[in-house]
């Protein structure tokens, strides 16, 4: 008798009362039960957990609900190792915005998925992940807009949106802290998008916080938004994020270190925050990054006529004219970047795709077809710098057609 059949007969000795048919529904029941959580357990899913001990102390979405996160726990040699990285997916600047983010996964963790498959960075195969496949690693949810910097006491009860961003942050580092971290040998803060940007943002905090014998270092996926001009000679992106700084109450947020000499809007971009930074950084970015290209070089709001539509969405079908721009832009990027590569401690994986975050999918992260600088995957650039088995800082070619492993577009998050 297998390990099923023998538990639903002892179940029925112990409740020989019910019914023949109501205990072959419940075996049905079971056996759905069953093959569900082998598909679960086979697609790599992860549970979520609801941190609702943090909504006492005011560490919620946008709309007041509990911040969640996907923990899977370290085995073997990586118990005592931890990666902690950052869901993406970008901004609120107004009332508007941010309410309209409340009825989805971005602003409230009554929408997001139960279970979240981790990959790449995140992944537990060793094939695919091997320097981090066994360590705990937990994907932190993004419902707060502001890259986990905001932090405002007052809710309005006109719109009753809740900017509290840090807070949320700092609720789960802590109670990741009770469930282990605080023995981290080992560990990395990592993110996409937004939640690579607010890994920065948070890097040297969180070497702070964990044992001063770990081994800690920080991992930006996608995250280096750059101070750039934009298709008319200014900088839409500044005043864009002057906006999510003002609303969620981040300057308090942001690292002293950079706000004790510029505005605090300058301190979203990493390359005002980079030449300050203590904690050793590794930078995973494409130099014509999708994102970029299309809210910071060629945003909507500039693109009066939009003549930058199809370019912006497609390189190849750009103009010469406007291929000269997009080229451009990358002088930008490599500009904002001195001070990443300028410090040998720090890491840099700068590939010329037109693409966005690369390191969440098994495929971009260490896949035979993923994107190659140097001959190295991105998964060899990275493990290879954390452990200090030898230092990476590598640029790609410079045009965006130049690097055949580059896939079409990827968005993580």
């Amino acid at each position: 008798m297998d390990n099923f059949n023998f538990s639903v007969h002892m179940l029925y000795h112990k409740n020989n009362n019910l019914p023949t048919e109501t205990m072959e529904k419940f075996k049905q029941c079971w056996s759905s039960l069953l093959v569900l959580a082998v598909v679960v357990i086979g697609t790599g899913a992860v549970p979520i957990t609801y941190l609702q001990s943090a909504v006492a102390k005011g560490a919620v979405c946008l709309d007041g609900s509990a911040p969640a996160y996907h923990f899977d726990k370290g085995f073997g040699s990586g118990v005592n190792n931890w990666i902690v990285h950052m869901e993406g997916g970008g901004w609120c600047t107004d009332v508007a915005s941010c309410s309209a983010r409340k009825n989805t996964m971005k602003g409230s963790s009554k929408f997001m998925n139960k279970d979240f498959g981790f990959s790449g960075i995140l992944g537990g195969k060793q094939n695919t992940n091997p320097d981090f496949y066994n360590w705990n690693r937990i994907k932190v949810r993004y419902c707060d807009g502001s890259s986990f910097t905001g932090n405002v006491e007052a809710v309005n009860p006109a719109n009753k949106l809740f900017f509290r961003g840090a807070r949320v942050w700092r609720a789960v580092i802590d109670d990741l802290m009770a469930k282990g971290m605080k023995n981290a040998q080992n560990a990395i803060l990592s993110g996409c998008s937004a939640g690579a940007l607010a890994a920065i943002l948070h890097c040297d905090t969180f070497r702070a916080i964990l044992p001063p014998t770990a081994r800690v270092k920080c991992v930006s996926d996608a995250g280096y938004f750059i101070h750039g001009k934009d298709i008319s000679g200014g900088s839409y992106i500044q005043t864009y994020y002057s906006k999510v700084v003002a609303l969620h109450g981040s300057a308090k947020s942001l690292p002293v270190s950079c706000t004790s000499k510029m505005k605090p809007e300058l301190c979203f971009f990493p390359q005002n925050v980079v030449p300050s930074m203590r904690t050793p950084l590794f930078v995973i970015n494409a130099a014509f990054d999708s994102w970029q290209i299309k809210n910071v070089l060629a945003p909507t709001a500039v693109d009066k006529r939009k003549e930058w539509k199809n370019c912006k969405l497609d390189l190849k079908k750009c103009t010469a004219a406007q291929l000269k721009t997009v080229q451009g832009f990358r002088d930008q990027m490599m500009r904002a970047l001195s001070p990443v590569h300028s410090t040998p401690s720090r890491g840099l994986f700068l590939d010329s795709c037109h693409a966005h975050c690369q390191g969440g999918s098994a495929a971009s992260w260490s896949g035979a077809k993923g994107p190659q600088v140097a001959n190295s995957k991105i998964s060899q650039a990275v493990g290879n710098w954390f452990y200090g088995r030898s230092a990476f800082q590598k640029i790609d070619c410079p045009s965006p057609i130049c690097n055949p492993t580059c896939p079409a577009i990827s968005t993580d998050e």
